[in-house]
């Protein structure tokens, strides 16, 4: 009970600062928006491919901007002594780590809302699956990027590093996850990577939500994957955080 009243008091900390931050808030809720249009007016009247690779970005936009507003905001909580502070008191790690992400799920979750609604209601995206389990998907990989960040945080020493991360995190499982070319037609060591990459799995949800080919157990594995590896990453993270000075 306790561990659960501090990570909540974190939670509300967090938001307040977010309050004071626009130009944060903004990357998070305004710029999947704006990417979305542009992915829209780019295919012009193929709307068909649009419905395709749609939905598939509105799963993997938010993984993106999690990691890199995550990362950023808990090594600032690092080096201006917040964290150091919070060390010194009886709150659990675990405890500080699900406060972040109470705070950022929140926000996953109306990031998740605008952008879906945009594209239905706006730009005419056509989904023939489940709206309501995509939207799932996509949340679910905003909670992914948002554990990865916090994790990724404890390995950069400044913010220019921690967005470093990025390219040599994120890139790698974009690339790989089936987005661009069909798994099954890549090399044997692609395939590999793809394989243990959790992007690789809200891919393939995503695919799966939108078109409506969910049933069956394919669809409860990239779930499952995708939901283990959350907690698993915030325990890793828990592990990372400690005092930086005696």
């Amino acid at each position: 009970m306790r561990s659960f009243k501090q990570s909540i008091t974190t939670a509300k900390r967090v938001l307040q600062q977010l309050k004071h931050d626009p130009r944060t808030v903004a990357l998070l809720l305004l710029i999947p928006l704006v990417l979305m249009a542009i992915l829209r007016y780019v295919f012009g009247t193929n709307s068909q491919l649009f419905a395709k690779v749609g939905p598939l970005l509105i799963a993997v936009f938010p993984f993106t901007l999690m990691f890199v507003v995550t990362s950023v905001s808990m090594l600032r909580e690092r080096t201006s002594g917040t964290l150091e502070r919070l060390l010194t008191t009886p709150a659990s790690k675990i405890g500080l780590l699900l406060g972040y992400g109470m705070a950022f799920g929140g926000l996953a979750l109306l990031q998740v809302a605008l952008t879906i609604g945009l594209c239905v209601s706006v730009l005419g995206l056509s989904v023939t699956g489940n709206l309501d389990l995509l939207a799932f998907v996509a949340v679910l990989d905003a909670l992914l990027g948002m554990s990865f960040g916090l994790l990724i945080s404890a390995f950069a020493n400044s913010e220019f590093q921690a967005v470093q991360f990025m390219p040599a995190f994120v890139f790698p499982q974009l690339l790989v996850s089936g987005i661009f070319y069909p798994r099954p037609e890549m090399s044997a060591l692609l395939q590999f990577l793809s394989d243990i990459f959790p992007m690789t799995y809200v891919v393939d949800g995503a695919s799966r939500a939108s078109t409506g080919q969910y049933g069956g157990s394919a669809m409860l594995i990239d779930v499952l994957v995708v939901v283990v590896i959350i907690p698993a990453s915030l325990c890793l993270g828990a592990l990372t955080l400690r005092r930086q000075t005696n």
